[in-house]
């Protein structure tokens, strides 16, 4: 009954983290503040074509649990004339959700990897999360636990593809991503010398539409059990997730602000997605709950204040995010912790829909934090 309960709600269910609507109390704090708008003179939407002299793509297996997971990562590479200037490295971490992917990160990466990095030569890597992207997708016991320990591992790894000394590298994580790379940070597990966090969410769909009580953790469980289940599985995930018409509506409601710019290449491409070998496993575990790096606002806004006076934190916010994801992002405005807070066009994708204006903002607070100290 648990089950067939949920199948009778298909828009909450597919929703991408939503957040609670309580009001947020105001805070006074030293941190920057801005406001950056989209130009309808300028288009956005697009990376512009910044030379970039090395881009690969590979796999790096990732020991855990006794399962041998091949993850995949992209490294993007600037060989013109910053070779003799210092190098620094820049992790972008994509979003956790169905069609997660690190297509959202790479023109964002291009912009910034293409220019001249103000005496330093950046280079970007981009990471698919175990389970998702073109990552494999074992059926693991996926929580947040899970893809915390894949995220240090990718970093500290002896073997990591992800190149940089001293700890000199910058995380850039969307989602759920960025808390996860926050949490990391808070413990000392990662050790970076920036953080930007792009649209920020803490919370799953259904437990933050539906509520954690012993009831409904029941029914998640249920639901998650059925998601993972042979045959059936395919079935439920087939009618919530992986389907054209769920994927389009879910990007021209609230993952992209303009549904002009969801093009058939977009939906073709995360479709695919859906349809790869273990595909359901992680969405499962999204979808109720289970990939939550903390448990309420304001465990979120500690976690954020956690770092204050140690890592310079970035909080991207997006003008049209859906209504309460938008007031989880509202609460670290002017939060301890956070250095600078921008908003930028977009929903829950910003970093995708609008690459450009999405890496200015990335690119400044590089600038403001390492030029001068390259």
């Amino acid at each position: 009954m648990a089950a067939a309960a949920f199948l009778r709600l298909p828009s909450a269910s597919l929703s991408l983290p939503l957040q609670s609507s309580r009001p947020i109390s105001p805070r006074v704090s030293k941190s920057l503040i801005f406001k950056v708008k989209a130009s309808t003179s300028v288009d956005y939407s697009s990376p512009s074509k910044q030379p970039i002299s090395t881009t690969n793509s590979g796999s790096w297996n990732w020991k855990y649990g006794g399962n041998s997971v091949n993850i995949h990562f992209e490294r993007l590479e600037n060989g013109g004339a910053g070779l003799d200037q210092p190098r620094k490295d820049i992790l972008l971490v994509p979003t956790i959700s169905d069609v997660s992917t690190v297509d959202e990160w790479r023109g964002v990466a291009e912009e910034i990897v293409g220019r001249d990095g103000g005496g330093i030569n950046w280079s970007a890597t981009i990471v698919d999360w175990p389970g998702l992207g073109y990552s494999d997708r074992p059926k693991l016991d996926y929580n947040a636990d899970v893809m915390e320990r894949f995220l240090v591992d990718f970093v500290t790894a002896p073997d990591s593809p992800f190149l940089y000394t001293d700890n000199d590298y910058v995380v850039f994580g969307g989602g759920h991503a960025a808390t996860v790379a926050v949490k990391a940070t808070r413990k000392g597990s990662l050790k970076p010398k920036a953080i930007a966090a792009v649209a920020p969410t803490w919370a799953g769909p259904l437990p933050i539409v539906f509520g954690k009580d012993s009831s409904m953790e029941t029914r998640y469980g249920l639901l998650r059990g059925t998601l993972r289940a042979p045959a059936l599985g395919w079935m439920m995930y087939n009618v919530l997730v992986s389907n054209e018409k769920s994927i389009t509506s879910q990007y021209k409601s609230h993952v992209y602000a303009d549904p002009e710019n969801v093009t058939p290449d977009i939906i073709d491409s995360r479709y695919a997605l859906t349809k790869r070998k273990g595909a359901r496993y992680v969405p499962a575990a999204f979808l109720t709950g289970m990939l939550d790096p903390v448990g309420s606002r304001e465990e979120f806004v500690r976690l954020f204040a956690g770092l204050e006076g140690n890592v310079p934190v970035l909080v991207v916010s997006a003008t049209d995010a859906p209504k309460r994801s938008k007031a989880e992002m509202e609460a670290l405005r002017g939060a301890k912790g956070v250095s600078k807070f921008v908003e930028v066009p977009g929903a829950l994708l910003p970093q995708e829909e609008y690459p450009k204006v999405v890496a200015e903002e990335l690119y400044r607070f590089l600038l403001e934090n390492f030029e001068s100290k390259a």
